[in-house]
């Protein structure tokens, strides 16, 4: 039975091992239990591996983020843990001491990603070293406790077959999203959160020809694409005195100038789609990325608002979105299922504005999708 560690002597040997100004490896952890007189019984390796999860790992969460079936772990109050294995949340037995814990595995993982948390700055979105996203608020902003989320990245790249046997796709979509990919048209994957657009990117990336080169830009390595000629540029955000920091439209700027058969923008959210859409209408075929959207038909709207952040005006926002993004392939989430809901061709109307026109729908029930009244479009497109 695992023997549970006195707060105060966790607190001592923390002290002891960081003053050392030594590597918090699991020899000098030990080290630091016996000076600090530790009374020990059972398994002494057992309570070393706790003393070293509670100084620099996870602690109570590590159990959790071991599971390889975890994509989120929630921690919504020192006796209230969530997990999300792919089913939807589900709560656990994994336990706090006191809210002052969770605050302090909080400020410490910020930390470690070069991030401040403190009453000050209230709250922090980072990435940990292992990839894990991290945001964390804490009181009095969040009156309940702090509050500790943390997105595991996807450890397994899903083929477009596997995604076809999961029920995310008909084998009559899989199809048109393997003639998307080879037509080099520029398309967005759209959904809600969850809704598993990294996923189907990934998957449909992993298609790409081996000779052609996949520039990715993210804010935090999660596209996992099956390829052999991947390159990635990383978002970094601003150190403790707010300098240094890194954005998506930076890396987008440097993209292009790495020679790009593809260029893939893992989320947008930001200015930095004015550089994509700049991109893509100068000759980089193929361009594709993820966009936050509650349905197709929201696409072009969503990206008019992401424009004006970026000081393009209306009309140049969908003269340039016109020409630049032709396809949108917009997943949806019911429960725990994930499925791909329809592809939409965007189209530029008779007033200017772009609009997505469905071209191919699916109801997750049905064998097959359903011709939309874009599909001689679509088809045109991917001729």
């Amino acid at each position: 039975m695992t023997q549970a560690l006195d707060p105060r002597l966790v607190d001592r040997v923390r002290r002891r091992v960081i003053a050392s100004g030594a590597a918090p490896t699991p020899g000098r952890v030990a080290a630091a239990l016996r000076e600090e007189g530790g009374g020990l019984r059972g398994d002494v390796a057992d309570v070393v591996a706790q003393l070293s999860s509670e100084i620099v790992g996870t602690g109570p969460l590590a159990v959790l983020l071991a599971d390889p079936a975890v994509t989120d772990v929630l921690v919504n109050a020192p006796g209230e843990v969530w997990v999300d294995r792919g089913q939807g949340l589900e709560p656990t037995e994994v336990r706090f001491a006191d809210d002052a814990a969770v605050r302090r595995l909080a400020q410490r993982l910020a930390a470690g990603a070069g991030r401040r948390l403190d009453d000050a700055q209230p709250w922090v979105d980072a990435r940990l070293p292992d990839g894990v996203r991290l945001h964390a608020v804490l009181p009095p902003l969040a009156p309940g406790g702090t509050c500790l989320s943390l997105r595991v990245p996807r450890r397994q790249v899903f083929s477009l077959a596997e995604l076809v046997a999961a029920g995310t796709v008909p084998p009559e979509g899989a199809a048109l999203l393997a003639r998307l990919v080879r037509s080099r048209c520029p398309f967005l994957v759209t959904g809600g959160t969850g809704t598993g657009k990294t996923t189907l990117l990934s998957a449909l990336l992993s298609l790409v020809d081996p000779a052609e080169r996949v520039l990715l830009v993210e804010d935090a390595s999660e596209l996992r694409p099956s390829a052999p000629h991947v390159l990635r540029l990383e978002g970094r955000p601003p150190n403790v005195e707010g300098a240094g920091g890194v954005s998506l439209r930076d890396l987008v700027r440097q993209a292009l100038r790495m020679r790009p058969d593809r260029l893939v923008v893992g989320e947008v959210r930001g200015a930095e789609v004015a550089d994509l859409l700049a991109a893509l209408n100068t000759g980089h075929e193929g361009g594709c990325g993820t966009l936050h959207a509650n349905s197709a038909a929201d696409v072009p709207a969503r990206i008019e608002a992401l424009g004006a952040a970026a000081g393009l005006a209306r009309d140049a926002l969908h003269s340039q979105l016109a020409s630049a993004l032709r396809i949108v392939v917009h997943l949806t989430r019911t429960g725990t299922v994930r499925r791909v809901a329809e592809v939409c061709v965007l189209w530029r109307g008779a007033e200017g504005l772009v609009t997505a026109t469905p071209a191919w729908t699916w109801d997750g029930v049905a064998v097959d999708g359903a011709a939309g009244p874009a599909a001689d479009r679509l088809a045109v497109l991917l001729a």
